[in-house]
């Protein structure tokens, strides 16, 4: 990229000047802005062409001088082309920095990003949710691999991140991590805020994200249907550790609550609602935004089931909850025990609530929006998009008022 870069040698008179020699100084222009430094050397004003930014005559010592400033302005280009070179920001004040040999010490990409999350786990269940913190802390270890594959350091001055640091971060996370399109571009979001934070201090002067462009795609989210999600609910399974599995999904199911808020749910979170019946009142972890959630028969028919389990009464929780990762295991297998074909997680019972035992049964779509704590209705909208079902019945619905 070419950047406007000017020299100029002129005299600067003091104040109240009336005669005598003048110093000289340089005057250093890049891209509008300007930096100035003396060259040490005066010169009467009669012996100065200021066009030419040189000392006037054939005396030896105004040759002497001339030779000086030449010297000067060499060594000026010198630390232009040593900027360049080092894919650092070509600034006023940093050539003027490295002609005086008094270099600012850059700060380093991984050192900025490690202090970023040693403040954010700092914070973490007062500003940020535990997730937020481990997402950020698999960005740095997938930044850090990547400054050791592409150039083979420790950590890299965050003056020489740029444009192309940014697409081939891209490349590897896609090609050498094999991350998908979603990954790729989410963990490229944790990096720019390291940026942002790298811009607001100014220790960078470019933004490297100013020409780049990366879109998430949608994805379709798996919910089960009515007749699956009877099929899971009726299964007899020969282990209790799958039936309790199976229960906590199916309570997720029937309250639309996300995993860690099932997994904290207490007693005190339950109760008595406007309509005299027991509900839910609970801030969702990720958003810190209320739920209110109505409670349905078959949700408090799973509630009653584990009321004197020993894991609940001991922690003060409603369900004997394990962790995410067997919870996503287990239900892999009730899957295929229940003959279902579609990949099911825990989150893909918050789908179904907000489908099948919502939209689907003629819930309103803010209410659907209430209960999830959703931020924004867009969000609730994306359900209501794939309902091809609901789709479906509305039309039937419209022929029957038409044939009338």
């Amino acid at each position: 990229m070419s950047i406007n870069f000017r020299l100029l040698f002129y005299l600067k008179k003091p104040k109240n000047y009336q005669q005598g020699p003048v110093p000289i100084y340089l005057r250093i222009t890049v891209a509008g802005k300007r930096s100035e430094l003396a060259t040490g050397r005066t010169i009467e004003p009669a012996s100065w062409l200021a066009q030419a930014g040189r000392a006037l005559g054939k005396k030896e010592e105004i040759k002497s001088l001339n030779a000086y400033l030449e010297i000067l302005q060499a060594r000026v280009y010198e630390a232009q082309r040593q900027l360049v070179e080092a894919r650092q920001p070509l600034t006023a004040e940093a050539l003027k920095d490295r002609l005086l040999g008094r270099e600012a010490k850059g700060r380093m990409l991984l050192e900025v990003f490690s202090e970023h999350n040693r403040k954010m786990e700092a914070l973490v269940g007062e500003e940020f949710a535990p997730g937020t913190l481990e997402r950020y802390t698999t960005s740095l270890r997938h930044t850090r691999d990547f400054v050791k594959w592409k150039y083979a350091i420790e950590d890299v001055d965050v003056r020489q991140v740029d444009h192309a640091f940014v697409t081939d971060y891209e490349f590897y996370l896609r090609s050498v991590r094999k991350c998908s399109n979603n990954t790729a571009v989410k963990y490229i979001k944790n990096f720019g805020k390291i940026i942002r934070i790298c811009l607001a201090n100014g220790w960078i002067t470019m933004n490297p994200f100013l020409h780049y462009k990366a879109k998430l795609r949608k994805v379709e989210r798996a919910y089960l249907s009515e007749e699956e999600l009877e099929r899971m609910a009726e299964k007899k399974f020969v282990s209790d550790r799958l039936t309790q599995v199976r229960d906590i999904f199916l309570f997720s199911c029937y309250t639309g609550l996300a995993y860690v808020d099932v997994q904290q749910l207490k007693r005190a979170d339950i109760q008595t609602g406007v309509d005299g019946e027991q509900w839910i009142f609970k801030n969702r972890q990720k958003t810190d935004t209320p739920s209110r959630i109505p409670l349905l028969p078959k949700a408090l028919t799973i509630l009653a089931r584990y009321q004197d389990h020993p894991q609940c009464l001991y922690e003060d929780r409603l369900l004997p909850v394990p962790s995410n990762q067997k919870m996503n295991a287990y239900l892999k297998e009730i899957a295929d025990v229940c003959g279902i074909e579609k990949p099911v997680t825990f989150h893909t019972a918050r789908h179904t609530f907000a489908t099948t035992v919502t939209l689907l049964k003629g819930v309103p779509m803010e209410s659907d929006s209430k209960m999830l704590g959703h931020t924004s209705m867009r969000t609730t909208q994306h359900y209501a998009k794939i309902l091809d079902v609901k789709v479906g019945e509305d039309m039937r619905l419209l022929r029957e008022r038409l044939k009338q």
